[in-house]
């Protein structure tokens, strides 16, 4: 399983991922289908549908032009979101494939929007890793904006439902904003010998205007304080 990152608009990802035996595709919110679709072209992927995080334009707003591309190209989103072109409503827990070896596993993740969806894609080759495309609701060092839940449901998203996946899960998220969340995170913690180390990690990749995902939730359980707010230091 290879997961390709594909800039978009400002500061978006939308993600290729798939089987390298197969060539079978899932695209994450191809809000520039033309652009993922070439990369998909170069890696000699087939893509087989469109996996949307949540119905926010900078995410959903490629999908009907997926579907004039690709006809007839299945659409999934969050059944709690109006999601642009979805023609396959899911849910929590819900699966699927992407190949035979390629899974899906769909984790209902709100606050940013109601309906918000991250997707746990693993495989059963054994060297393969696990990732989870997290859209708007966990970033690397940070997390969305509460747009449309409550405190608790983040709380819930992030410090249960997502810190729960296996510690070596790749996070892939929507947006390029670790630099500044990392930033923030030095206000609270700034002896936080993990959290110093990203820093300047980060630091040395955007100076070559190169991405910082991924990350892993192993990760962000040592340095992201939305996700260690447990902590006694962080209260």
């Amino acid at each position: 399983m290879k997961v390709v990152p594909v800039p978009c608009l400002e500061d978006n990802y939308a993600y290729l991922v798939f089987d390298e035996e197969t060539g079978d595709a899932a695209v994450v919110d191809p809000v520039w289908p033309d652009q993922v679709l070439q990369a998909a072209q170069i890696n000699g992927a087939k893509v087989k549908m469109v996996l949307t995080t949540h119905h926010h334009w900078d995410h959903a707003g490629g999908n009907n032009g997926m579907k004039k591309l690709l006809k007839d190209v299945p659409i999934y989103g969050g059944v709690k979101d109006k999601v642009e072109g979805c023609s396959h409503p899911v849910q929590h827990g819900d699966e699927f494939s992407i190949s035979p070896t390629v899974r899906v596993k769909c984790l209902e993740t709100p606050c940013h929007t109601k309906g918000h969806i991250s997707y746990f894609i693993t495989s059963t080759l054994p060297n393969d890793k696990s990732a989870v495309f997290t859209g708007d609701t966990l970033f690397i060092g940070g997390c969305g904006r509460f747009f449309e839940g409550t405190p608790d449901q983040m709380y819930q998203s992030l410090c249960k439902t997502l810190a729960s996946l296996p510690l070596e899960t790749q996070v892939y998220c929507g947006h390029e904003y670790t630099q500044k969340n990392l930033e923030f995170a030095l206000t609270l913690e700034p002896k936080n010998e993990a959290l110093l180390r990203k820093m300047e990690w980060v630091l040395r990749q955007r100076k070559q205007k190169l991405a910082t995902v991924p990350s892993t939730i192993g990760d962000e359980l040592e340095f992201n304080p939305f996700m260690r707010v447990d902590q006694k230091s962080l209260q």
